[in-house]
């Protein structure tokens, strides 16, 4: 019997199924008892911290996913995988409670991805979820996913990169928002900022971002207020100023809020600009205090 166990060792060797038999003292003789079972199969989920090629998708499935390095040509990237509860029956609704939570997760990991708010730069975030068939099979995770886009302003296209955005943010940057100059658009009273080099004159920049707070996309002028109090405090925060009433005699301002339509999956992220409607500058107002931004008599 011994040499029988022997001669199966030597035959397992030799296929490549079994190592360091030598001894087969201990041996029991059932060939099935001493393997761990394989892992259950589990439903996909994607991984963080890797791009794709393809636009962003807001469903995204199996037979699509095709990560690629950041260090290839790429037009995506996933900074964050999140998970909703798994006793959830059915993917959220487009303004639900729950994806609104899902965009708020992901706007807090997106800036720490990029080390600083990442609307400090020309970036969208968006949420990408699983198909209703992987939402079926088991998977409850979603995806948040970084773009670098060609403007901060409406119309803005996906722009195809190469390299990481982990800490892009960091330090200065050519993706990081700062002066701009300004042009009337068709829009009455509208404005239309486009990236200029601090040194050149200029006559807008960007001051910072505002918080709105989780309530309807306003409907009336009214509801507009409270955007412009809260990046009147961001200018005064940037420039150094007093945030009182004579700062609206200062400086103007260029709001923009997120479009309806991101609103409604939870983006609450206003970016805010001053805007010299009298005047032009050659350098940042950052720290310059009141005497780099007077209050105007006229």
């Amino acid at each position: 019997m011994r040499r029988a166990l022997s001669m199966l060792c030597a035959a397992l060797v030799t296929a490549g199924a079994l190592a360091g038999c030598g001894d087969s003292a201990g041996l029991d003789g059932d060939l099935t008892d001493d393997w761990a079972a394989p892992a259950p199969a589990g439903p996909f989920t994607p991984a963080a911290g890797v791009c794709q090629v393809a636009d962003f998708a807001e469903v995204v499935t199996l037979a699509a996913y095709a990560p690629v390095d950041c260090a290839v040509p790429h037009r995506v990237e996933a900074v964050h995988v999140g998970a909703f509860p798994a006793e959830r029956a059915a993917p959220p609704a487009g303004a639900s409670t729950e994806l609104r939570g899902a965009f708020a997760d992901c706007d807090a990991k997106a800036t720490g991805y990029v080390g600083d708010e990442w609307r400090a730069g020309r970036l969208r975030l968006a949420v990408a979820l699983p198909s209703k068939t992987g939402w079926a099979s088991g998977a409850r995770w979603y995806r948040c996913d970084l773009t670098e886009v060609s403007t901060a302003e409406a119309g803005a296209v996906t722009v195809t990169r190469t390299g990481s955005l982990r800490g892009a943010l960091k330090g200065p940057s050519p993706l990081r928002l700062g002066c701009q100059r300004s042009r009337a658009a068709k829009t009455r009273g509208a404005q239309v900022l486009e990236p200029v080099a601090c040194g050149t004159r200029h006559d807008a920049e960007f001051v910072g971002v505002w918080k709105a707070p989780d309530k309807p996309y306003p409907a009336r002028d009214a509801e507009w207020a409270p955007f412009f109090a809260g990046c009147h405090t961001a200018l005064a925060r940037y420039v150094g100023v007093p945030d009182d009433d004579a700062l609206r005699l200062r400086s103007g301002l260029v709001v923009r809020p997120p479009a309806a339509g991101r609103w409604r999956v939870g983006d609450r992220g206003v970016r805010c600009y001053l805007w010299l409607s009298d005047r032009t500058v050659t350098a940042s107002l950052r720290g310059a205090g009141p005497a780099g931004l007077p209050v105007r008599t006229r």
